[in-house]
């Protein structure tokens, strides 16, 4: 296959699912992970898509309707997940009693609250196995599973969780916008995200950048009702927002 046909089947890729991790690219061309890290430094110089650690996104991605990969997600902007999910563990105290929602920045978080002698509720099975081995108590919500994200979702889930009162909640989001809030995809996941974010007493949203100003298909939060976590808010409609925690 020439560069420039590969270049366009790149292309109609990343604009069909909004993003692609290189591996996956690799996989459906069939070549190496040198020629396509190579045609996507060309595609982002010509503007016509935009490089990211891991892979590409759209250009002007604005509106997510479906939630890219698990592996995708969980490649993307990692350094910056770390640093926040660092952030983030340093907010929980010994006796909270925590809900950790499903997501790749959480699940970061999950792994650093060894020794922090607390209680957590969680919609994620991988989650619950990393709070496991930190040392935490941790309880399950029931309901459907859904394979894209790997969290508990629907009805069941939403009735579970009407009995808790947290006192920190720990959410993801796919979307953080100041006039249609926190987004995710998902109808079922955000019903489930809605109830646990009602029921935190402070609640932190574990964005990186690239999530601000991003608007997905169903709110579950306003984005003044809780601390959201990034790495900077420099050049966004949040920049000097009083509920922004920036991560160094």
């Amino acid at each position: 296959m020439l560069a420039e046909e590969r270049m366009n089947e790149i292309l109609a890729i990343v604009g069909d699912r909004g993003t692609v991790t290189v591996q996956e690219l690799t996989r459906i061309l069939d070549t190496s992970e040198s020629t396509i890290r190579r045609d996507l430094t060309e595609l982002h110089r010509r503007g016509s898509l935009v490089k990211v650690h891991g892979g590409a996104a759209a250009v002007g991605l604005k509106s997510m309707t479906k939630d890219p990969s698990l592996s995708l997600r969980q490649e993307l902007h990692r350094e910056e997940k770390e640093k926040i999910a660092d952030r983030a563990a340093q907010l929980v105290e010994p006796g909270d009693f925590i809900y950790v929602d499903a997501g790749t920045t959480t699940e970061l978080f999950a792994g650093r609250i060894r020794g922090r002698d607390v209680v957590c509720v969680t919609n994620a099975i991988s989650h619950a196995r990393e709070l496991m081995k930190q040392g935490a108590r941790v309880f399950l919500l029931g309901g459907e599973l859904k394979a894209v994200t790997e969290a508990i979702v629907g009805a069941e889930a939403v009735e579970c969780l009407k009995k808790y009162n947290f006192t920190k909640g720990f959410f993801g989001a796919n979307g953080v916008d100041r006039e249609r809030g926190l987004t995710t995809p998902d109808l079922t996941e955000a019903l489930v995200k809605a109830e646990a974010f009602r029921r935190c007493k402070e609640r932190y949203v574990l964005a990186d950048s690239s999530k601000l100003g991003q608007i997905s298909g169903v709110t579950f939060g306003e984005a003044d009702e809780g601390i959201i976590l990034t790495a900077s808010a420099t050049g966004t409609e949040f920049e000097g927002r009083e509920n922004i925690m920036e991560v160094e």
